[in-house]
């Protein structure tokens, strides 16, 4: 059913708490409160929102989902960024609100596009759908997500993430939304027109193929996804495993920094532990071994205080600086350094996505002024190589962080060599006992099922774990608390098409929105009927 519209359907504030309860809906579904249920209803208010709305209205309504959503799911922000900046509490819930408001874009831009390409006579549910992945693929965002997550634990659905990430994965709850919304306007529409009341009208309405082709997407993922995982399975089964450790040290923020003796204990105690447990490979958190060394002296200091009697191969985050020249003097990097069992630095890893405040002050290279109004932020230099450290003779693909929630990231980490095992290094504890180290944690798992690979993920404070080549979180430990574990993992070399193709295929969709927006469907039309008629003559 397509309908044009000179009045919104939800006219005046109506439209604005449908928006709302899509605000609401979002934040319900997300990890952490985990209602993921409701994530395939969640589209639904807004689709029929921006049914005959304003250009405007969209883009307010895309402002009143983020705020809703993001004061609700991301509330984390505005304790992040008091300890990032040292900014007081009014300065950094006005920085909050701004970044709420610019994150929101995304959903203002999908608005719009929505709107354009329906003034141009496409329909609607096709509009709402490019829309969605135009949004996520181009808008960019400082904190990276997709809505996809909010499946993380429905592993049959979700294994589709190998096709196309995360953006894929979220599509299935558009389709249910869209398939409520069709039922909904038409029921509305009948309403309205003095046409017997109840929802046996309105499903003949919007047309019964329809209906039933886009409530079965769930179920035809679901079915692919548990053949999937069985084939999966499989293949793990029959693969060369290592025991593998994580050590979890469980270091204040400054503590780290300013008890670094404190924090060489832990560690060297915990991996001593699962050295005594069979462990073949251990791994430490972000920054673990938090002093700045400069990187001349690296072997020297390291085989020397830190690795000469852990008689284990191991992967160690590090903090390395490098003099340069100019009036900042030295660079420093975030880094992970791979260590063979006699102690001996093998490899380096330096950090490439670096966290805004926390890393570095946005266009503080620019006006190093900033930083002298920001005294507790970061100023990191971005790593350059992408090569992956090797572990007696396997290659590792390590990511420092966040890096862990950008797919195309770790899609280039993959295509660097042959790495058999992911391992995820960050510290989570600047975000507090909020629900954000549960939503990290998800948006890490999608990982390995676009990569087919064992994701080990060691934190400083929570939460670590090892998730495997399906999804599922085999083990995982506790917030803040000291913890080591140790699981089983395989070396894995599998294929998947979201790692050889990446996002190509959703930008070509993104393309196709925006060229919606410039062409309306009746010249498309017409074009094809003329090739008809000009065949047919032919003939």
């Amino acid at each position: 059913m397509h309908t044009t519209y000179k009045e919104p359907l939800l006219k005046g504030y109506r439209g604005y708490l449908a928006a709302a309860l899509t605000g609401f809906l979002y934040y319900c579904s997300l990890p952490g409160v985990d209602w993921w249920l409701l994530s395939f209803f969640v589209w639904a208010p807004w689709m029929l929102a921006l049914k005959g709305a304003s250009r405007r209205a969209a883009i307010l309504q895309g402002v009143c989902i983020s705020l809703i959503s993001g004061f609700l799911g991301f509330y984390w922000l505005l304790e992040t960024l008091k300890q990032f900046s040292g900014f007081g509490t009014g300065l950094c819930l006005v920085l909050m609100t701004i970044l709420l408001i610019y994150q929101g874009g995304r959903f203002s831009l999908m608005g719009w596009l929505v709107v354009r390409a329906r003034e141009k006579g496409w329909s609607a549910g096709l509009t709402f759908t490019l829309a969605f992945i135009a949004s996520e693929m181009v808008w960019p965002l400082l904190f990276p997500f997709s809505f996809g997550v909010s499946l993380h634990g429905a592993y049959p659905l979700v294994q589709i993430a190998e096709l196309g990430g995360p953006t894929l994965v979220a599509l299935i709850t558009v389709s249910t939304s869209w398939a409520l919304a069709l039922l909904i306007e038409a029921k509305v529409l009948a309403s309205e027109t003095g046409i017997r009341r109840g929802w046996a009208p309105a499903f003949v309405q919007v047309g019964r193929l329809k209906l039933i082709l886009l409530l079965s997407v769930p179920f035809v993922v679901g079915i692919y996804g548990v053949v999937r995982i069985v084939q999966v399975d499989e293949v793990v089964a029959s693969a060369e495993k290592v025991r593998v450790g994580i050590v979890q040290a469980n270091m204040g923020l400054e503590g780290k920094r300013s008890d670094i003796d404190e924090g060489l204990k832990r560690h060297r105690n915990l991996t001593s532990k699962l050295r005594q447990q069979g462990a073949e490979l251990v791994v430490w958190s972000e920054t673990s071994v938090a002093a700045a060394i400069p990187e001349e002296y690296v072997a020297q200091y390291y085989e020397r205080r830190v690795t000469n009697d852990l008689n284990v191969p191991a992967i160690i985050g590090a903090v390395l600086s490098r003099d340069v020249e100019g009036p900042k003097g030295y660079d420093l990097f975030n880094s992970a350094l791979s260590v063979d069992r006699k102690g001996k630095i093998t490899g380096r890893y330096d950090k490439h996505f670096l966290q805004p405040f926390g890393e570095y002050l946005p266009f503080g290279e620019l006006f190093p002024v900033l930083y002298d109004y920001s005294p507790q932020s970061g100023r990191f230099t971005a790593g350059q190589s992408l090569e992956s450290l090797k572990i007696d003779g396997h290659e590792i693909a390590t990511f420092i962080c966040y890096e862990d929630i950008v797919p195309s990231f770790v899609n280039q980490l993959m295509r660097q060599g042959s790495p058999e095992l992911l391992v995820n290094m960050t510290n989570d504890a600047w975000f507090g006992d909020t629900i954000e180290p549960w939503g990290h944690m998800a948006l890490a798992k999608i990982r390995s099922i676009e990569q087919r690979r064992f994701l080990v993920r060691a934190t400083n404070s929570g939460i670590s774990g090892f998730i495997d080549p399906v999804g599922r979180l085999l083990q995982e430990t506790p917030v803040f608390e000291q913890a080591a574990i140790i699981e089983d993992v395989a070396w894995l070399k599998l294929d998947t098409p979201y790692r050889i193709f990446g996002n190509f295929p959703l930008i070509l969709s993104t393309i196709a929105i925006f060229l919606m927006t410039f062409i309306k469907k009746s010249r498309f039309s017409k074009k094809n009927k003329n090739k008809g008629n000009d065949s047919i003559a032919d003939a």
